[in-house]
């Protein structure tokens, strides 16, 4: 796989990463079907073969299962991955999750050991900032991540679903080496707001999450009743109502320009986002599924059939939200 900077701060890792939020439920749902801890263990093993040694988890997903997961994947062979990991929904020492997002800078340091404790690890490559804490300054919670990346303990900053503004005043604090946010056909808000401009300028990374629209670009999501009964897709507006059924012909669209280049509609999804000099972390937890994913990083789409795909789903398309109203009201847009 070829390899990239993941902003100008030193980190390299290639260029599409592994998504690893589904491999354990979240609470008492599963975030996308049932889970196999066993074809996790070797996804995430197959994955490194083909070369794709970039996780992606946070303390969040299980709460604290997801990390615990990954380091028994890495067990022996840690220095060959590359672990990005996140903080801010803050879980009480019950191990609860309250629903609120604590950037203080006790949580800070609180949340990162815990975390090395659950990877098993004493070092974390990529350490994101998961949402904002809107109480709590972002000079702040930058300062205690840079004490972390003084003491070893974290390689390098992230953010996640950050506006342009609050880049800039974490970047004047702290050089940050990534941002990640939701990024797809399906969802390009980051672009119309300017933030994906203003981390070029900066020489920030950018990491596109949920890059095949919550599985909708995959093809296979057809009725909602190919979502399990827990999932918590079914609670969303993208996968509700006039929405569905209007993604749905979209997506046909997308499907026979993909036939037309003989890839599959998952691969034309995770194509067009590389073309645009972003790392995708695609989420699967089936071996089956990582290799279609990361053949996806050797295809070149010509500029005409790029075009073609811009024009089938514009700038400014509405698929409809990607969360419900509390989790919308959560994004720093």
């Amino acid at each position: 796989m070829d390899k990239v900077k993941l902003g100008n701060q030193g980190l390299i890792i290639p260029n599409i990463g592994l998504g690893c939020m589904g491999m354990t439920g979240f609470g008492d749902a599963d975030m996308y079907g049932k889970t196999d801890e066993k074809e996790a263990i070797a996804t995430i093993h197959r994955s490194l073969e083909l070369g794709g040694n970039f996780l992606d988890t946070a303390d969040l997903y299980g709460p604290f299962k997801n990390e615990q997961l990954i380091a028994k994947a890495i067990e022996g062979n840690r220095d060959q991955y590359i672990i990005a990991t996140k903080f801010g929904w803050e879980i009480d020492d019950n191990e609860q999750i309250t629903w609120k997002i604590n950037g203080t800078k006790d949580y800070v340091k609180k949340s990162v050991e815990r975390s090395l404790k659950n990877l098993k690890t004493d070092y974390i490559d990529l350490y994101y900032m998961h949402r904002l804490d809107k109480n709590t300054p972002i000079e702040e919670t930058v300062e205690a991540m840079a004490e972390l990346v003084k003491e070893g303990k974290i390689g390098y900053i992230g953010l996640s679903e950050v506006s342009s503004e609050t880049v800039k005043k974490a970047h004047a604090v702290h050089p940050i080496s990534a941002v990640q946010s939701e990024f797809s056909l399906f969802e390009r808000t980051v672009e119309e707001k300017g933030v994906i401009k203003t981390l070029n300028e900066l020489g920030i990374g950018f990491v596109a999450y949920s890059p095949l629209g919550r599985g909708f670009l995959s093809g296979q999501i057809r009725s909602i009743d190919d979502l399990p009964e827990n999932d918590f897709r079914r609670g969303i507006p993208r996968f509700q109502g006039e929405h569905f059924h209007k993604n749905i012909e979209l997506v046909e669209a997308i499907e026979n320009l993909a036939k037309e280049n003989e890839i599959t509609s998952s691969q034309l999804a995770l194509v067009w986002i590389i073309s645009k000099g972003i790392i995708p972390i695609p989420g699967t937890k089936r071996r089956k599924y990582v290799e279609q994913n990361i053949e996806a990083s050797k295809i070149v789409l010509s500029e005409v059939d790029l075009q073609k795909l811009e024009s089938i789903v514009p700038l400014g398309t509405d698929t409809g939200a990607t969360y419900d109203e509390f989790g919308m009201g959560l994004l720093d847009y």
